[in-house]
C-alpha cells in the first residue's frame, strides 16, 4: 500500500473538534500543501519536525481561500498507528469544516481512506495482528465498561500471546515428528508415544480453557440477554421500570397488561443488560394475548438469564409451575416480590419449588448463590431466591448482586490473563481443539504417526488465522470491511 490516503477520524455531528488523519508516504508533503502557518521564512522541510503540534490555517493553494483555523501535526513512520509517516488536521467539529478540508486533502494528492484502512495498514506493516486489529473494533463499539477492558487487554495483546505459545509448542512438536518421518535412520532423539500424548494432552486442556473463556467473554461483548417472566399482575413490568430507575412500562392491576416484548439496555455494575419485559405466561383465548404469550417463550428461549417473578403475598398456583417448567432449562432468579405484604411464600418455599425444575434441567447447574440458613450455609445452588419489594426497592442490590454472578458462570470476571470475546475466535479454537483431539486419539490407538501430524498442523493453521498469520486474503477483508471509515 504505498499510495497516501486521508478521512475524517471523528463521528459525525457537531463537536468542539474534529480530525483529519492522513498516512503514507506523501502525508507530510499533502500537509505542507495545506497548512500556512501565518509566519514567513520557514523552509518546507522544518515546517512540521517530528510530533510538534502547529498552528495555523488551511489555506486553499490555488485561490488563496482560508478554510479553517486549526491545529496540525505529523508523525514520522516507523512510530505511528498505521507503521507509516502520518498527519493530523485538528479542525472545528462542524461537517462543512472537515468536509472542505478533506476535499483539499484530496485533490492535493490523497486518496479517501476505506473503511478501517488505516487499522488494516497498521496489520500490514506488523504494527498489529489480525485479533489485535479486531480489539480495535470492540474498542469504538464498546457500551458498557467491562466491554472496554476486555477490548483494552485484547488489543494489549493478552489473547495474541497466548495463541502464540500454543503454537510454538505445536511448531516444537511438528518439528519433532517431521525428524522421526523424515530422518528414520538419523541418529536423532526418538519421540515416544507416551510423551507425544502427553503433549497432546497439555496443549489440548489449554486450548479448552482458552476457550472456557468464551461464554462469558460473548457476553461481556454482547450483552446478557435478560428476560423477565412469570404469570400476569406478580410485578414484571414494575421490576423491568424498577431496574431502569424510570417509568418505561405501564404498571396496572389488570391482569395482562403488557402484551408485548419490552426491550430496554441498561448498564449494571459496568455490564451490558439487556432487560426484556415479557407478557404474562398464561392460558387465554384472547388472540392478541395469546400472541404475546408465544412472543414470551420464544424470547426465553434465547435468554441468558430469566428472572422468574413470583407474588410472596399469594399461594403459588398451577400457573406459576407452568412458568416455572419454561424456564427450566435456563438459568434463572426467582424474585419473591411484594415482601412488603404479608408473605404467603417464603424463600424456604420458592427455593424447594424452583429446586423441581432444576432437577429435571438438561444443562449442568451453575453455582451463584448459597442458602442462607446456618445448617446449610455453603451449600452451593443452581439458582438464586431473592426477596423483593418493586414498591420501596427493597432487595434491588441483592438482585443485582445474583445477576453480575450468573453472568460469569458463578466466578468473577478475572482482572487480568486472556479473555475470549470473538466468535470467530471461539469458533478457530473449537476447531483447533477437535484436531488436537483427533491426533491425541489417533496416537492412543496406535496409528501412524504421520496421521496425528496432519491433525496438528492444521490445528496449528487454525489458531495462525485468529492471528492472522495465516490468514487468507479473503478473511482479511472480511475483518476489515466491518471498520467504519477513519480508522
Amino acid at each position: 500500500m504505498s499510495d497516501t490516503v486521508a478521512a475524517i477520524s471523528t463521528p459525525p455531528g457537531e463537536g468542539g473538534i474534529g480530525v483529519i488523519r492522513i498516512s503514507g508516504a506523501e502525508s507530510r508533503a499533502v500537509l505542507e500543501r495545506l497548512f500556512w502557518p501565518g509566519k514567513r521564512g520557514l523552509a518546507a522541510g522544518g515546517l512540521f519536525p517530528d510530533r510538534r503540534m502547529r498552528y495555523g490555517r488551511i489555506v486553499d493553494p490555488r485561490s488563496g481561500a482560508v478554510l479553517d483555523e486549526v491545529l496540525a501535526v505529523f508523525m514520522k513512520a516507523p512510530r505511528t498507528y498505521t507503521g507509516e509517516d502520518v498527519a493530523e488536521i485538528h479542525c472545528h467539529g462542524s461537517a462543512a469544516a472537515l468536509r472542505r478540508v478533506l476535499a483539499l486533502a484530496l485533490r492535493e494528492g490523497a486518496r479517501l481512506a476505506e473503511a478501517g484502512e488505516f487499522t488494516k495498514r497498521a496489520f500490514l506493516n506488523g504494527r498489529l495482528d489480525l485479533a489485535q486489529a479486531e480489539a480495535v473494533i470492540d474498542l469504538i463499539q464498546a457500551k458498557a465498561d467491562t466491554t472496554f477492558d476486555a477490548a483494552i487487554r485484547q488489543l494489549d495483546g493478552s489473547l495474541s500471546h497466548a495463541v502464540k505459545g500454543l503454537r510454538d509448542r505445536m511448531t516444537e512438536l511438528l518439528v519433532r515428528v517431521a525428524a522421526e518421518l523424515d530422518y528414520p535412520e538419523e541418529d536423532i532423539e526418538t519421540l515416544p508415544l507416551r510423551t507425544l500424548s502427553d503433549w497432546l494432552s497439555a496443549i489440548g486442556d489449554e486450548i479448552e480453557k482458552l476457550n472456557a473463556t468464551a461464554h462469558a467473554g460473548r457476553i461481556v461483548r454482547e450483552g446478557l440477554r435478560v428476560v423477565i417472566a412469570g404469570k400476569p399482575n406478580v410485578g414484571k413490568s414494575s421490576l423491568l421500570n424498577a431496574l431502569l430507575r424510570e417509568s418505561r412500562a405501564i404498571v396496572t392491576d389488570v391482569p395482562g397488561t403488557t402484551r408485548d416484548l419490552i426491550e430496554e439496555g441498561l448498564h449494571l455494575r459496568g455490564l451490558l443488560i439487556r432487560l426484556i419485559d415479557t407478557a404474562g405466561i398464561r392460558e387465554t383465548a384472547d388472540p392478541v394475548e395469546s400472541l404475546g404469550v408465544a412472543g414470551s417463550r420464544e424470547a426465553i428461549a434465547r435468554s441468558d438469564l430469566v428472572l422468574f417473578v413470583l407474588d410472596a403475598s399469594a399461594p403459588l398456583e398451577d400457573a406459576d409451575l407452568r412458568v416455572l417448567q419454561s424456564i427450566a432449562n435456563r438459568r434463572f432468579v426467582v424474585i419473591l416480590n411484594k415482601c412488603d405484604l404479608p408473605m404467603r411464600v417464603n424463600a424456604a418455599a420458592a427455593r424447594a419449588f424452583a429446586a423441581t425444575a432444576a432437577d429435571g434441567r438438561t444443562e449442568a447447574p451453575v453455582a451463584v448463590a448459597r442458602t442462607e440458613s446456618a445448617g446449610t450455609r455453603g451449600t452451593e445452588i443452581p439458582f438464586a431466591v431473592v426477596s423483593a419489594s418493586m414498591r420501596d426497592g427493597t432487595g434491588l442490590s441483592a438482585l443485582e448482586d445474583a445477576i453480575e454472578r450468573f453472568v460469569f458462570r458463578g466466578r468473577a470476571l478475572p482482572e487480568t490473563g486472556v479473555f475470549v470475546t470473538n466468535v470467530r475466535h471461539a469458533d478457530l479454537l473449537e476447531r483447533a481443539l477437535a484436531e488436537i483431539r483427533e491426533a491425541a486419539a489417533a496416537v492412543s490407538r496406535g496409528e501412524a504417526i504421520d496421521l496425528a501430524e496432519i491433525n496438528i498442523r492444521r490445528a496449528w493453521e487454525l489458531l495462525g488465522e485468529i492471528t492472522g498469520e495465516t490468514a487468507g486474503i479473503d478473511l482479511v477483508e472480511e475483518v476489515f470491511a466491518r471498520f467504519c471509515l477513519g480508522k
